[in-house]
């Protein structure tokens, strides 16, 4: 990519809103809002203006005036891109947004693709890899954990704690090879147990980031959630109670689920994935079986399975299957149509599962709220909050400190097996170059790109 094409986008949503923004970065933006903005007063050259200023007047199509608008100039460096910058803040109708985009670009500039704007803070050295995808995790956040963790990202806390394990790295590689190419004045003996104790501190760091790796993405893209049953004992009206909407299907028919139906919600600040599943029985139907099969595999990836249990009927070996099914995981297990004269004792269900009970009906709106405290307690130990440690919440950052963390474990090998020094170097490195791949400081091209087409267009 030509850093220095100019690129315009919207930067609002596209849809009637009180205002809209079209954003134009690159050498030639000042010389392209010149040709189609005419302030209200008569004033120099938007390349002349002062940084940082706003100047109210028209955009026009030759003789026509398009909209009223504000223009905010920003010169580089400093600008989010740290490239000439100009914001056109006009009126938030999606035609005249649209309208005014394609004036820019037959000025002058080109369409800018996905995260571009993003893109070009990155490569011009304005923001690292890790504080690049923080921005979209910032804009997609859906809970004040997901939120509060982004920002803190953005502003680098990642990033550091990264850069301070490479800096502990590139030390030792730098002197171990410093002491081979000049053994004279260099001593490399037993520099193993010098090393030892760098690389025991430096293997804790990283296994604490990776514990928390999985509570991170938790606590930021919500709790995985399977809810699990037989056919007809209130699975899809539970789903129905907690979305607040006719989401699901209901009926007095077994098997009316025959797959997956998946949602996202909110209840009491706690994001849940929520995958309603068909009822697990045996069966002889070929689609209902293709729906049991995907039910057991969903409760198998799920962070949380919520076992739904019709207590106005005795258990049966489907139940006891199901229970199976759960003892190892995190589950609740909720004694539906509780209204009514039940049959199943929440004694006699904690010592089948090893899970928490509760009753509950989906039809009268009873236990939801005791549901809630639950999950709360169960991942956030009654407490949802942010208290600025540093969590793992990306799958490619966890993955390069796992890699990064093994190369660091076979330097420890090595040092037990007393083999020579420059061995250490290369699974060093390794580490190294892996922990670089957070920041984007050992990243190639093409996963560069596949970032970025990820984040919204005008970002």
């Amino acid at each position: 990519m030509n850093k220095t094409e100019t690129i315009a986008g919207i930067s609002t949503a596209m849809y009637s809103s009180g205002i809209g923004i079209v954003r134009i970065s690159g050498d030639d933006a000042f010389s392209v809002i010149d040709r189609i903005f005419k302030p209200i007063k008569k004033s120099k050259k938007m390349a002349e203006v002062p940084s940082h200023t706003i100047h109210y007047g028209f955009i026009m199509n030759e003789d026509d005036i398009l909209d009223e608008v504000l223009v905010l100039v920003m010169k580089a460096p400093h600008t989010y891109t740290r490239e000439n910058t100009v914001e056109i803040d006009c009126h938030g109708g999606v035609l005249v947004t649209k309208k005014i985009l394609e004036l820019v670009l037959k000025s002058g500039a080109r369409s800018a693709d996905p995260g571009e704007f993003t893109k070009r803070a990155f490569l011009n050295g304005r923001i690292d890899l890790a504080q690049a995808e923080a921005v979209m995790d910032l804009i997609n956040a859906e809970n004040e954990f997901a939120m509060s963790s982004s920002v803190s990202q953005l502003r680098g806390s990642v990033s550091e704690k990264i850069r301070s394990i490479r800096g502990e790295i590139l030390y030792h590689v730098a002197y171990i090879e410093a002491a081979l190419d000049d053994p004279e004045h260099m001593e490399l003996d037993n520099y193993g147990d010098t090393l030892s104790p760098v690389i025991e501190k430096v293997c804790a760091d990283m296994e604490e980031l990776l514990a928390n790796a999985d509570n991170g993405r938790i606590l930021s893209e919500g709790i995985r959630t399977v809810i699990l049953g037989k056919p007809n004992v209130g699975k899809s009206s539970l789903l129905n109670v907690l979305v607040g909407s006719e989401r699901a299907i209901v009926t007095d028919i077994a098997g009316t689920t025959r797959d997956t139906l998946e949602e996202k919600i909110r209840i009491k600040d706690i994001s849940l994935n929520i995958v309603d599943t068909a009822g697990i029985r045996n069966t002889e139907d070929v689609i209902e079986k293709i729906g049991v099969s995907r039910a057991k595999e969903n409760a198998r990836e799920a962070d949380l399975v919520v076992f739904v249990v019709d207590a106005s009927r005795e258990l049966d070996a489907d139940d006891m299957e199901i229970a199976g099914l759960i003892r190892e995981k995190k589950s609740i297990v909720l004694l539906n149509k509780s209204d009514l004269e039940t049959k199943v004792t929440k004694c006699e269900m904690e010592e089948l599962t090893n899970s928490n009970v509760l009753e509950v009906s989906a039809k009268e709106n009873i236990g939801i709220e005791k549901f809630a405290d639950t999950i709360n307690e169960m991942f956030y130990q009654g407490e949802i909050s942010f208290n600025n440690q540093v969590f793992i919440t990306n799958v490619r950052h966890k993955e390069a400190i796992s890699l990064a963390y093994e190369s660091l474990k076979m330097v420890e090998e090595s040092i037990k097996k007393k083999m020579p020094e420059d061995f250490y170097c290369v699974d060093l490195m390794n580490a190294y170059g892996e922990l670089g791949r957070i920041i984007g400081e050992s990243v190639d091209e093409d996963l560069v790109d596949e970032i970025f087409c990820k984040f919204c267009m005008g970002k």
